[in-house]
């Protein structure tokens, strides 16, 4: 039975004073729910599973963020002296969306029957990448679980912020160019062919700007489907593409970050997690080798991972770190001078946080600025679009104006 699967169950009973009470509390079985009702001093009548919500509206995606908050709750579980197993339990009642409460009820049956805690991970591979397992490991061998899950938690919590900042760039002006083409496509479809069944009637020529977009209200109407088919398979096939195809993934990132404004925030996120990952795991005891080998999947960028893995080559040569990461010319000058002063003063750790936290705040002005300056740019693409698509609907009927 310590391998089954906890799910929640329905209760109705009495309490020790007599009083009905019913409630909700996660089990493997009916018999194992009373039993431990009947610790709490309850006797239930009845015990059934908690039926399933229609369309599957109770189980929710499990997102990076809820793994951030589930090992920041278990820190401060064992901080404050609980149980490991007992500390599961408790975070998965306090949660409310049931597929990280599954989840986390399958790492507690795992760790119950004597399966460590960092193997447990390791099963979760979706969840819990090879970075998050080493470090855990490495708490439990070192005996300082609680501290390690801190740092774990801490990087996470920093990491899916920086993702926070960079998806608030990227979401802003691409809601806004949908809009426009929405908004566009409207009018060419619905509202153009109105004024062109007026203009029908003029028996005149229409400008050449009024023909341009009568045309293409004519082909927008017969073939919008076929544009909207287009559309969909292309950005489905560029997607498809990045992630079967390592050369098709190394150009859109070697593009972007040559993107103006977006490649420069792309620039300084790389450094940010480049330096929080490496401070985390250097902080944690891991050897800077194996280190720099975590810190290339965390980069999130093929010409950055490539560029880590060749400073890992020459660092385990006995090349210093910031001169091998020099020698790379990818990496920031700073976060350069930076790990010079840690390697010197032996403060490695220290040095790279405080670089990742430089960084990190960069990422977060450039995303303010980035928002504030596209705001005026976006409204006038906008303006341009339908202010052209309405002036060159009334310059047939101004033209009529002047000839009468």
């Amino acid at each position: 039975m310590a391998n089954a699967t906890a799910v929640e169950y329905i209760y109705k009973g009495v309490d020790s004073k007599g009083t009905k009470v019913q409630g909700e509390i996660s089990g493997t079985s009916p018999a194992l729910v009373k039993a431990q009702l009947r610790k709490q001093g309850i006797i239930a009548n009845r015990v059934q599973k908690k039926p399933k919500p229609l369309f599957g509206g109770g189980k929710k995606k499990v997102k990076p963020a809820d793994i951030a908050l589930f090992t920041r709750q278990m820190a401060t579980m064992m901080k404050a002296g609980v149980p490991l197993v007992q500390s599961f339990e408790i975070v998965a009642d306090g949660l409310d969306n049931q597929g990280v409460k599954e989840l986390i009820f399958k790492i507690r049956d795992e760790v119950a029957s004597g399966t460590p805690f960092a193997d447990a991970l390791r099963k979760h591979p979706i969840y819990f990448d090879d970075l998050f397992c080493n470090l855990v490991a490495s708490g439990e061998q070192s005996g300082a679980l609680e501290t390690m899950l801190d740092r774990i938690a801490t990087y996470k919590e920093k990491t899916e912020s920086l993702k926070a900042k960079i998806k608030k760039a990227m979401t802003y002006p691409i809601a806004v160019i949908l809009v426009a083409i929405i908004v566009t496509s409207i009018l060419l479809i619905k509202v153009v062919p109105q004024f062109a069944s007026t203009f029908a009637g003029f028996g005149a020529d229409l400008p050449a700007f009024t023909q341009l977009v009568v045309r293409m209200s004519d082909w927008m109407q017969d073939y919008w489907f076929i544009a909207l088919i287009i559309i969909i398979l292309t950005i489905g096939g560029i997607i498809e593409a990045k992630k079967r195809n390592r050369t098709v993934a190394d150009f859109f990132d070697r593009l972007i970050l040559k993107l103006p404004i977006l490649g420069q925030i792309t620039y300084n996120s790389i450094a940010a997690r480049f330096a929080r990952t490496l401070s985390t795991t250097f902080a944690a005891g891991v050897p800077l080798i194996d280190a720099l080998k975590s810190v290339a999947g965390a980069t999130g960028n093929s010409v950055y991972t490539d560029a880590t893995l060749k400073i890992r080559d020459s660092v385990a040569t006995g090349i210093p770190l910031n001169t091998a990461l020099r020698t790379s010319g990818v990496f920031p000058t700073m976060l350069v001078q930076m790990t010079a002063i840690g390697e010197e003063s032996g403060a490695l750790d220290e040095m790279l946080g405080k670089a990742a936290d430089y960084y990190e705040e960069a990422v977060d002005n450039m995303v303010d600025n980035l928002t504030t300056l596209l705001e005026p740019l976006i409204m006038a693409v906008l303006g341009v679009l339908v202010g052209g698509l309405m002036i060159a609907m009334y310059l047939p009927i101004f033209q009529l104006g002047q000839v009468v």
